[in-house]
């Protein structure tokens, strides 16, 4: 779903609150955690993602982590490491990475703004279905990794594999 820069005066908007905007009109929950961090709650094809948006004035950065709704057993550790590896080599935009403290793995990305950090719509919009598209996309092979006890390449390929046609 995609609004335009019209309906919001991305000029005089900072970034965080065009992001409340955006956020609200797709009819997600958040929660703005402080001037410079929001979470949201976005509902997907396999869990509900919590998405986590911190904003740096330092760096002129847009910070945008992703976590799956699933937690790795200490045991499937080092196999989701190699997952990490294999997944992030098909990735053109940010990487995967495993929340060590709490063991989830999440999506992350981070978009220079600028000094003026100006932020349009379209290009927020499409930083939000980057990030869920890729959870979406490799959900199935953590699953496949965590419990299925596939190897990380065969679940990537699995997870990969596109269906055609009709069954």
């Amino acid at each position: 779903m995609q609004t335009s820069d019209s309906v919001f005066d991305v000029e005089t908007l900072h970034p965080l609150e065009l992001l409340e905007q955006v956020i609200t009109a797709r009819d997600w929950t958040f929660e703005r955690r402080g001037d410079d961090e929001l979470a949201v709650e976005v509902p997907g094809r396999w869990c509900d993602y919590g998405v986590f948006f911190s904003l740096s004035t330092e760096l002129e950065t847009l910070h945008i982590s992703c976590a799956l709704d699933m937690r790795v057993p200490e045991n499937r550790r080092i196999a989701v490491s190699e997952l990490l590896a294999v997944a992030n080599e098909k990735l053109w935009i940010g990487h995967f990475a495993l929340w060590a403290e709490e063991g989830l793995p999440m999506f992350r990305y981070s978009l220079l703004l600028g000094p003026e950090l100006s932020l349009g719509t379209e290009r927020l919009e499409s930083l939000i279905d980057v990030a869920i598209s890729e959870c979406e996309r490799f959900y199935p092979a953590f699953q496949y990794v965590i419990w299925g006890g596939k190897s990380p390449s065969e679940a990537v390929e699995a997870a990969m594999l596109d269906t055609v046609g009709e069954a």
